[in-house]
């Protein structure tokens, strides 16, 4: 016989009305979450989600929109995601948009019209104009790991301080004694690029240094794009000391085109990631990374959306959460030459 509230209310010793809030989305004490998790763990209690529609009105179902399947940053993320919804009676639909914004506005209509709950999306589209079906059948909707201004309040989202983690990482090279420092950098106009950009020329300007613009190279967030910038850092008159990549993916590409040119790290270069590819742990256990918070990231854009549900009918408080990050050492980074480019 399946399990019931009645028997979690057994075990647990909680009344049916705190469990029912809980299982139907609302915030409990912690204490109390932790008892019922354990008791629906134990029992391997299902809710009858469809049952509970016809009460509630909804699927209790998110949609998530991703702009690609493949890539390890995503997946992490979507991972945390599912695993906190999950707890809370969710099912989770994830859509891969192929990084294409007409493919990403098809995806939130789908969701639309199989009524989910609420959208969580890794955006594509910088104008956020994909959203506009979600936004007008009053859909709640948080944004992961980049922001689109023109939505600024009528949407929720989660981000790490992408500027000051690429600040950060800078100074590791520049208080090394690197100044011809070479950074390959996401598209012009996505917000993590910019952002990262922003926190590299801050580094060098509160150290009084000018930035060496022949280094810097926007690519597209993959590996191939990883490989092709590297290459062109590589194949330019005057090397780079030192390369900050900034996301996993193009990382793996610019270490294989490191490879093909038989170039060793950190003897020849001094080599610095942002996000290491799991991959890497085994290839590469020592590189110099920026660590992400992938769980919290996760965990806070699903309780962040579980809480606007939670409002009901109430006016929804939207807010954006930002995380920080740390840099990982390694032995990726030596220190390096010094050259006289020392003021703006």
């Amino acid at each position: 016989m399946a399990a019931t509230m009645n028997d979690i209310a057994r075990i647990t010793g909680l009344g049916l009305a705190t469990i029912s809030k809980y299982l139907n989305g609302g915030n409990v004490l912690p204490r109390n979450k932790a008892l019922i998790d354990d008791a629906v763990k134990e029992l391997n209690f299902t809710v009858n989600t469809f049952a509970r529609g016809l009460k509630t009105s909804r699927s209790h179902t998110i949609g998530v929109v991703i702009p690609e399947l493949n890539f390890a940053f995503f997946t992490s993320i979507v991972t945390y995601v599912t695993d906190t919804l999950r707890k809370r009676g969710y099912a989770v639909l994830v859509c891969d948009c192929r990084t294409d914004e007409k493919l990403e506005k098809e995806m939130v209509g789908f969701l639309v019209d199989k009524r989910v709950d609420g959208i969580l999306n890794i955006p594509t589209s910088p104008n956020g104009e994909h959203l506009q079906p979600a936004l007008d059948r009053g859909v709640p909707i948080v944004l992961i790991d980049r922001m689109i201004q023109p939505l600024a309040g009528q949407v929720s989202g989660v981000i790490v301080d992408n500027a000051d983690a690429s600040r950060k990482a800078t100074a590791l090279l520049l208080d090394g004694g690197h100044r011809d420092i070479g950074i390959i950098l996401g598209p012009k106009g996505v917000y993590t690029a910019e952002q990262r950009y922003a926190g590299f020329r801050e580094a060098h300007g509160q150290r009084g240094l000018t930035v060496w613009e022949e280094g810097i190279v926007y690519s597209d967030y993959t590996m191939e794009g990883g490989y092709v910038a590297m290459k062109k850092l590589l194949s330019a008159p005057q090397l780079p000391t030192a390369v900050f990549v900034t996301n996993s993916e193009m990382t793996l590409g610019a270490s294989i085109a490191l490879s093909e040119k038989q170039i060793r790290v950190p003897e020849d270069l001094s080599f610095l990631s942002f996000d290491k590819p799991d991959l890497f742990n085994a290839l590469f256990p020592t590189l110099t990374s920026v660590q992400q918070p992938h769980n919290a990231i996760g965990e806070t854009a699903a309780n962040l959306l579980l809480n606007m549900l939670q409002a009901d009918k109430e006016p929804i408080q939207h807010q954006v959460a930002m995380l920080s990050t740390q840099v990982l050492p390694g032995t990726s980074v030596r220190p390096g030459p010094r050259s006289k480019r020392m003021t703006i």
